[in-house]
């Protein structure tokens, strides 16, 4: 009996310190997504508003960009070091570059010198991230009994959402005892620097941690791979079982993933206008009535397969996606919706008169009338339909029976385009108003038990698709180049099909004007996985994992 609960306690020590760590990781990776809005006021504050935000969200992405990068990298190095080497390297660059976000100067200090150094403090926590997942879940699957791999490596598999939710309460705690004001002022770097005692806790945790013993028995046989990167990308067997992995699991699981956990945040708070507190209560109430069902899910993978339970996910988010936004618009936001309904919007403009309105150096002035009206309702968080107007035409803005004409500003002085903006977009809020449309949602008359029905839902869609996946990329590549192998469809699925899902649907929603109309990027991925996955993918379940 000693020996089994001694064999327990060693299992669990493994469990939570791999868990732990990445916990950690993800709560430093999550902070700048949260706080996206106040790092572009104080890192891109030399463009415009607009083009401010754009860019925070590509700095943020940009994290995700590199993530294969350091897959590739570190991945390589836990097939030759071990993993138990790798993953403290992975974290100590990930709490030290969070830490150093949270004392670098802003753009109003340094200049330039301010974005450049946070894309650069983003780049790292990416790299790092990017080794970081392959060693926590092949170090956990590797300790785990038979027939309980899913079970254990879906403890791994809550700690993103452990880490998001501990980040919001952290940015909540914090903005509520400092308040808004000093929160938009300096508080926001709080978050930042606390993350150096939670790196600490990490390092001491995972220090303490033995070798895999599949990695160690390697080590023992001399069986390690030489060349993990030419083993796994280099010959066709295993570069198949990598594609398959990307197209059939893991691309799926990441859109998904991001929609549920970071898409209905930013479609909360940005679109349906959503206070930001409140939001990150909503948020995290849905996280911690979800996270246990990703331990639910792998559990249920090691009776009835890992296969089935991700495809089923990714299915369920391909049906529905569309119509629970649009209940969570009515629910959130009621009369956002009722006005939508009772006066839609429609800009009229000549299509040659709108541009693309993304300027990456802060100098381009888009005064068309076009983009003078589009502009407006972006900021206003109000939903469009566009119609073609006469070659020339100004632009006008229908707003159900009411229309109003904005003008070309184009020939204006500076000094006369802002007066005349300023009173114009006015006079555009008043009719928005006049026609129901509210400038924040009402908390008094919103459905919160409904949001964070719905919000829960679409996080158990994430626990179905994300519960199951260590195991199942664990199983299906041989244990000698396990961590490269598995590292890199996980990361480029989730690095780059994810990552970018936040700034690709905000890019489709402000070129069609339609606030739902993002959706299709996941809707598209997630189905082509499903079709994917059910034709070819093997299922694993229970596969030798020593071999």
């Amino acid at each position: 009996m000693a020996a089994a609960d001694g064999r327990t306690r060693s299992n669990w020590t493994v469990i939570a310190g791999a868990s732990a760590g990445t916990i950690f990781e993800w709560y430093d990776f999550y902070l700048y997504g949260s706080l996206a809005g106040f790092i572009s006021e104080h890192f891109f504050s030399g463009v415009n508003a607009t083009t401010g935000y754009i860019f925070a969200l590509l700095a943020f992405a940009a994290g995700f960009a590199v993530r294969p990068f350091g897959a590739v990298v570190f991945g390589r190095l836990g097939d030759l070091w071990g993993r138990k080497n790798t993953f403290l390297v992975t974290m100590l660059l990930m709490g030290l570059s969070t830490f150093v976000v949270g004392l670098l100067p802003d753009y109003g200090k340094i200049g330039l010198a301010a974005p450049v150094g946070l894309i650069v403090m983003r780049l790292i926590q990416g790299l790092a991230l990017g080794g970081e997942y392959g060693g926590a879940a092949t170090y956990v699957a590797e300790h785990a009994p038979p027939g309980k791999r899913g079970l254990y490596t879906s403890w791994i598999q809550t700690t993103a959402t452990f880490g998001l939710f501990l980040s919001l309460i952290v940015i909540i705690a914090v903005r509520t005892h400092l308040g808004e004001p000093a929160f938009k002022a300096w508080g926001w770097r709080v978050p930042f620097l606390v993350s150096v005692v939670l790196l600490g806790v990490s390092l001491w945790i995972r220090l303490r941690l033995n070798e895999s013993p599949v990695f160690q028995k390697m080590v023992d046989e001399g069986t390690t791979s030489k060349a993990p990167l030419t083993e796994s990308f280099g010959k066709w067997p295993n570069l198949k079982l990598v594609l398959l992995a990307l197209a059939g699991l893991t691309a799926g699981q990441a859109v998904v993933w991001y929609t549920g956990q970071f898409y209905a945040l930013f479609f909360l708070e940005k679109t349906l206008k959503v206070d930001g507190v409140l939001t990150n209560e909503l948020v995290a109430a849905a996280l911690l009535l979800g996270t246990p069902f990703f331990v639910v899910f792998g559990w249920l993978s090691d009776k009835i397969g890992r296969k089935p339970i991700i495809l089923a996910g990714c299915l369920l988010a391909v049906l529905t996606y569309f119509p629970i936004f649009k209940a969570l618009t009515v629910a959130a936001n009621p009369q956002l919706a009722a006005a939508s309904a009772s006066a839609p919007v429609t800009v009229v403009a000549d299509p040659a008169d709108c541009a693309f309105q993304f300027d990456p150096v802060g100098k381009q002035v888009f005064a068309s009338s076009c983009d003078l009206a589009k502009s407006a309702l972006a900021t206003a968080g109000v939903s469009y339909a566009n119609q073609a107007a006469a070659p020339g035409a100004v632009a006008s803005v229908h707003i159900g029976p009411t229309a109003i004409d904005s003008f070309k500003g184009d020939a204006l002085a500076p000094a006369d385009l802002k007066t005349r903006k300023a009173a114009w977009t006015k006079a555009l809020g008043a009719d928005l108003k006049a026609a129901g449309y509210p400038a924040k949602a009402d908390p008094a008359k919103m459905n919160m038990p409904l949001v964070v029905g719905l919000l829960w839902l679409l996080v158990l869609y994430v626990t179905m698709v994300y519960g199951p996946i260590a195991a199942a990329l664990v199983e299906m590549f041989p244990a000698r180049i396990r961590y490269t192998s598995m590292s890199l469809p996980y990361h480029v699925g989730n690095g780059w099909f994810g990552g970018f899902l936040p700034t690709t649907a905000f890019a489709m929603v402000a070129a069609t004007g339609n606030i739902y109309y993002g959706l299709w990027y996941p809707v598209v991925v997630a189905g082509i996985t499903v079709v994917v996955g059910g034709l070819f993918l093997k299922e694993m379940r229970g596969a030798d994992i020593d071999a």
